[in-house]
Formats: structure tokens, C-alpha cells, sequence
């Protein structure tokens, strides 16, 4: 399955994420990197968060963050790859699994 990555790899992409946007378009995602919390402050839509190692190889997934309330860490990871809730299950993502990601 194919999956539309925006990089944010700078203090000012990362500290923006996803805040402000009305949604996600289906089969996109946001890798923040370096980044190893986020939060869900100021953000409009619930969102699947994905940790990953410097090797892409997922460490964690917090499914269904929710709006304003949701916090998510993993001080394990190099990065974190945001997705529309429910895409993870989608994407049949889990644990252990190596993703191929084009940065």
C-alpha cells in the first residue's frame, strides 16, 4: 500500500504538525523527526501516531489520539509518523514491523 509522507524535519514544521488543519487526506501521513511526544493541542481531528526508530522500524502505535486531550511518548523512537485515526489498523501496522519510507 502506497502512503504520502510529509517530512517535517525542522523546529518550526514540527512545532506546526498537523495543528490548524481541518484533516488529513486519505493514504497521507506526517513523519516528524526528530521527535520522540506529541501532543494534541490546538489539533481538529483524531489521529493514529506511529513511533519509529532511526531504521523506520515501528516501536509504538497510540491509535485514536483524540483532539485537545491526547499525548503520546516513546523515548525509544527517533520519529513519529501521524496518520488519520483508523489508518493504522487499515495499514495493518504493528509492533515490530519495518516500514519503507522515501524521505
Amino acid at each position: 500500500m502506497l502512503l504520502y509522507v510529509e517530512k517535517a524535519d525542522t523546529f518550526f514544521k514540527r512545532f506546526i504538525g498537523l495543528m490548524g488543519r481541518k484533516s488529513l487526506p486519505p493514504s497521507h501521513g506526517l513523519l516528524l523527526s526528530p521527535c520522540c511526544s506529541i501532543h494534541m493541542l490546538f489539533m481538529r481531528f483524531p489521529i493514529d501516531a506511529v513511533f519509529l526508530d532511526r531504521n523506520f522500524k515501528i516501536t509504538k502505535i497510540v491509535r485514536h489520539l483524540k483532539p485537545w486531550l491526547g499525548f503520546a511518548f516513546s523515548f525509544d523512537s527517533f520519529s513519529v509518523l501521524e496518520l488519520n485515526a483508523g489508518e493504522a489498523f487499515r495499514l495493518h501496522l504493528s509492533i515490530g514491523q519495518s516500514l519503507m519510507l522515501e524521505v
